[in-house]
């Protein structure tokens, strides 16, 4: 049965995270997805580990993580749909339980030795994981409809959040699996996400209701606007795959953590600001910030080789990267329909996944064949193809058609 919407009752205060976290329910399914959100983080760069300390290759970690996140970009839309069809708890439990499943596959496989084909099945399994920060942003768009402030400051925080996983998340993998065995991360993470999608489960009073279905629904990708855009994640999930795979060659899964400390202070700034109305222009602005930020990781490895000097580095690259996924899913969110919110905003993360597959490959074969230092070509080239994308997409929409001229929306 559908879930009443719960009123936004701000707090009398000026923050306004914590005017967004005193809604009624907020807290307690935000604990829930952090929990869950964390193993994020964690399973890539385990995996990387752990395959790379069995086998010798980091090109073989990267093919392993890249299929699972190909099989991730194939699966995770269907699972969205699903979750909109027939709600969050009913639907992301079981898809969990499928996905954790698969990553103990994995941990089986590599501690035995299994046949290296193996490898590629076990983590292809995890790719019914549901999108845990798609459905908290479908929960904030619910509580918060017809409130582009707190929108925006949710999806700020959303962003930060993720950031954070993926600042923690690193870490907690590097030091678990060196100090206790090579598969204690992926463990560990397999743990979390089931542990708090139970918790975000259960919380269904914020549930957003199910949308009816009817012959005429089509998949968001159909939506003006959405393909290019989509588009622009692909190609801003490449900078993230590539970034990834090239500096734990380089300097190990902890430095990881400075990148993503950096875009989680940008992303808490930029949802304390009040938002400009042209969330294109926005966007581009974003992009041509962080194509400008990826060249220093490449300046730093190739003319210092000290690991500060690039740690500084990753820290300012990093800031570019949570204000421009923001701008990205606020434009989601206003191209797709109602009730589809879930499936919109999975279809963004699955081709942001998509690309940091086609990253993570392109990563692990540069540090193999070129060196980790060449390797920091692949994230600053990535950044420069989104904004580009971007850009030719703006000037599409731009553009006069044939005949009278089409009003103007808001975000033009």
């Amino acid at each position: 049965m559908p879930q009443k919407s719960i009123a936004a009752r701000p707090a009398p205060v000026g923050n306004p995270y914590l005017r967004l976290l005193s809604t009624p329910g907020a807290r307690a399914f935000t604990a829930g997805n952090l929990l869950a959100r964390l193993p994020m983080g964690m399973f890539s760069v385990s995996a990387v580990i752990m395959i790379a300390g069995a086998h010798g290759s980091y090109a073989l970690a990267g093919a392993v993580t890249a299929t699972g996140l190909a099989a991730t970009a194939v699966v995770a839309p269907w699972t969205a749909r699903l979750v909109d069809r027939y709600g969050q708890a009913r639907i992301a439990v079981p898809a969990t339980a499928l996905a954790v499943l698969g990553s103990l596959a994995l941990v089986l496989c590599v501690h035995f030795d299994a046949p290296v084909w193996t490898l590629f099945a076990a983590y292809a399994a995890t790719a019914t994981t549901p999108n845990t920060g798609g459905m908290s942003r479908a929960r904030w768009a619910h509580l918060h409809r017809g409130d582009p402030a707190s929108l925006h400051t949710a999806n700020s925080f959303e962003q930060a959040a993720d950031e954070l996983c993926f600042m923690l998340g690193p870490v907690l993998a590097a030091t678990l699996c060196g100090a206790l065995f090579p598969e204690a991360g992926t463990v560990t993470g397999a743990v979390l996400l089931m542990t708090g999608i139970l918790i975000f489960a259960a919380q269904r009073a914020t549930e957003p209701p199910v949308a009816p279905r009817t012959t005429a629904t089509t998949s968001p990708f159909r939506s003006p606007g959405m393909p290019a855009l989509l588009a622009v994640f692909l190609a801003t999930g490449a900078v993230f795959g590539s970034l990834e795979v090239v500096s734990i060659a380089h300097a190990g899964g902890a430095i990881l953590a400075l990148q993503a400390a950096g875009s989680c202070v940008a992303g808490l700034v930029y949802g304390s600001m009040r938002p400009a109305g042209n969330v294109n222009r926005r966007l581009l602005l974003c992009l041509a910030s962080m194509t400008v930020l990826m060249s220093l990781p490449l300046l730093a490895a190739a003319t210092t080789g000290s690991l500060p000097v690039l740690a500084g580095c990753l820290l300012l690259a990093g800031a570019a990267t949570a204000p421009t996924m923001v701008s990205g899913m606020t434009l989601v969110q206003r191209f797709t329909p109602r009730g589809q919110l879930n499936e919109g905003m999975t279809l963004a993360v699955t081709a942001m996944l998509g690309g940091v597959a086609a990253g993570s490959a392109a990563g692990g074969w540069l540090v193999e064949h070129a060196g980790a230092v060449t390797g920091y070509t692949a994230p600053l080239c990535a950044a420069a193809l989104a904004l580009v994308t971007a850009t030719t997409a703006h000037a599409v929409r731009r553009a006069p058609a044939p005949g009278p001229t089409p009003p103007r929306t808001p975000e033009e």
